[in-house]
C-alpha cells in the first residue's frame, strides 16, 4: 500500500488573485499564514472575484523581499505590498454577508488595480483584531477572507479523473486549493471526516460547490464552457457542482509537503 502524502501547498495573499506554491507553511488562528488576508473592494465595499471580474486571473502573487509582488501577466506590470498592515484607514466591508472593518492599503495600490482591472476597487487588509468565523451549521472556527472556510484539499486524483473525460485537460490552479493529496483513489476526499497531515488534524466539513472561475484560464483570464459543463455531468448534487473539501484544523502547527497524510490514525491508500 503507497501511503498517501501532501503533494503541494498553496497561497493566496489577494482574494481571487493568481497564488503560489510554498513546501511548509504555518497555521494561524484565522487559516495558512499569508493566505487571503487581503482583498479588493468595489465602491460599496463589497469584495471583487474572478466571478464578475475575470482580468483578475492575470493578477498573480509571489514572495518578493519582506512582503510579496503582484504581476499582471499580460503586459508585466508590478506592484509591491507588504504582507501585513499595521496601519492604514479603516473601511467597512462585505465577504458575502458578513461585514468586516478592514484597513485601506495604499493609495498607488488602488490606482495600480484599478488600471489593471478597468474598474474602480481598492485594496484592504484583514487587521487581526478583525474576527471572523465559519458558519456555525459547518464548523466553529475563525477564517480569513476565503469565500467561508480556511482550507480546501484536492486529491491529485480527482483532477486526473476529471482531465482523464475533458478534450482539453485543466490544470489545479483552476481550482484553487490550499492542501493537493498524492495518491489515493479519485474523490477520495468526498468520504473523509477527519484527516491528519503530519501531526495536525483537519475536519473536512463541507464539499465545495464550483462555479464559473474554473473555467477562467488562470493565465490570460479568457473564460470558457469548461471544465464546468463536464464537471456537471457526474459531480452535481441538487443545484450545485461539487469539487473538493472544505476542512478546518484543529490547534496549530506546521505542514510541510511530503507529510504523510491518515484518517482514523492509520494510513490512506
Amino acid at each position: 500500500m503507497i501511503p498517501i502524502a501532501l503533494a503541494s501547498i498553496h497561497i493566496y495573499p489577494v482574494k481571487s488573485l493568481g497564488g503560489f506554491s510554498v513546501p511548509e507553511v504555518r497555521l494561524t488562528d484565522r487559516g495558512l499564514d499569508h493566505d487571503r488576508r487581503w482583498m479588493l473592494i468595489g465602491p460599496d465595499g463589497r469584495f471583487l472575484s474572478q466571478r464578475e471580474a475575470p482580468a483578475m486571473a492575470c493578477l498573480h502573487c509571489m514572495p518578493h523581499g519582506t512582503g510579496f509582488l503582484v504581476t499582471d501577466t499580460r503586459n508585466g506590470n508590478t506592484v509591491n505590498l507588504p504582507w501585513t498592515l499595521i496601519v492604514g484607514e479603516h473601511v467597512q466591508a462585505h465577504v458575502w454577508d458578513d461585514p468586516l472593518q478592514l484597513r485601506l492599503g495604499p493609495a498607488h495600490a488602488h490606482e495600480w488595480f484599478s488600471e489593471a482591472l478597468e474598474r474602480p476597487v481598492r485594496l484592504a487588509y484583514m487587521p487581526d483584531r478583525t474576527v471572523r468565523t465559519t458558519d456555525p451549521r459547518y464548523a466553529d472556527a475563525r477564517v480569513a477572507l476565503n469565500d467561508a472556510f480556511p482550507a480546501l484539499i484536492i486529491s491529485q486524483t480527482s483532477l486526473d479523473d476529471l482531465n482523464a473525460r475533458l478534450a482539453a485537460p485543466v490544470p489545479m490552479e483552476r481550482f484553487r486549493p490550499n492542501f493537493v493529496i498524492a495518491e489515493g483513489k479519485p474523490f477520495q476526499e468526498d468520504d473523509w471526516k477527519e484527516i491528519s497531515i503530519g501531526a495536525v488534524r483537519f475536519a473536512i466539513v463541507k464539499p465545495c460547490a464550483r462555479c464559473v472561475i474554473v473555467n477562467t484560464d488562470q493565465q490570460n483570464g479568457e473564460r470558457s464552457q469548461e471544465p464546468l459543463r463536464t464537471l456537471a455531468t457526474y459531480r452535481s448534487v441538487g443545484n450545485k457542482v461539487r469539487f473538493g473539501m472544505n476542512a478546518v484544523f484543529v490547534g496549530s502547527g506546521e505542514v510541510r509537503v511530503g507529510d504523510v497524510v491518515r484518517s482514523d490514525d492509520q494510513m490512506i491508500g
